[in-house]
């Protein structure tokens, strides 16, 4: 079994892309990274770009998949963006938020700080998303908002953790190995992609998919209709753990 990745990021309707995203493939593991830069001119892409260059770079030097391994990778990332601060002064309000999945190629694991999401699916189904580090998700989670009004609510951009913020990073990690099935899927995407997605159309459109790359453009197609001219910057991943005869990076 093989992994087949496709990827889209685009500026939107703003003057610059701030979002990033990477992936690295190794004989005994995988990694793929999007990270959502916040922070005004220049900060956001330049913190989302250390962000992605830190954690697949951590991942070439400990390829184990364990949560302890996945912590050090946002920490990392975490350390990059601080001391970029340190350097630059006026990239002190520079901050990002950061997805990450990494596999041995059997099993998987992944972590997560801020409102960038990944989406685990299985036959044809999610079966996992992680939950936001926002206001809004709190307010889901104590029942005082419904799930679905968290992509439009007016407090939605008011995140809990971010990469370049001081203290420590707390990200959330997924503890337990995810073992692999056939078929299996992930959806690795910031906020100004989900947001103009919803969860039954990455099925529909998953099922419909014959690459990942094809699936990202089918869900894209819905963001171009429905955004307005100064919608947000998007970027995703989309990962399939496909068969070797399919085998395509």
């Amino acid at each position: 079994m093989y992994f087949q990745t496709g990827r889209v990021s685009d500026r939107g309707g703003r003057s610059r892309n701030q979002d990033s995203c990477g992936f690295l493939m190794l004989e005994d593991g995988a990694c793929w990274v999007v990270a959502d830069g916040l922070g005004g001119h220049l900060g956001g892409e330049i913190a989302s770009a250390i962000a992605v260059e830190a954690i697949l770079d951590s991942f070439r030097r400990n390829r184990a998949l364990s949560p302890q391994a996945l912590e050090s990778h946002i920490s990392a990332a975490h350390n990059a963006i601080l001391e970029k601060q340190r350097q630059e002064p006026h990239l002190s309000n520079c901050r990002t938020t950061a997805v990450l999945l990494v596999s041995d190629y059997r099993s998987a694991l992944w972590a997560h700080t801020g409102d960038s999401r990944l989406y685990h699916l299985r036959g044809g189904r999610i079966h996992f998303q992680t939950k936001d580090h926002s206001v809004p998700q709190v307010m889901a989670d104590a029942g005082e908002i419904a799930l679905d009004r968290i992509r439009h609510h007016e407090d939605r951009n008011r995140l809990l953790r971010a990469l370049g913020t001081e203290g420590e990073a707390r990200p959330t990690v997924q503890i337990e190995k995810q073992r692999l099935c056939r078929e299996d899927a992930f959806l690795l995407c910031v906020d100004g992609f989900w947001e103009y997605v919803f969860e039954t159309e990455m099925e529909v459109d998953y099922s419909k998919a014959v690459d990942p790359a094809d699936w990202l453009a089918k869900m894209e197609s819905r963001i171009t209709r429905r955004a307005d001219e100064n919608h947000d910057n998007y970027t995703a991943i989309g990962v399939f753990y496909a068969n070797e005869a399919d085998r395509a990076y």
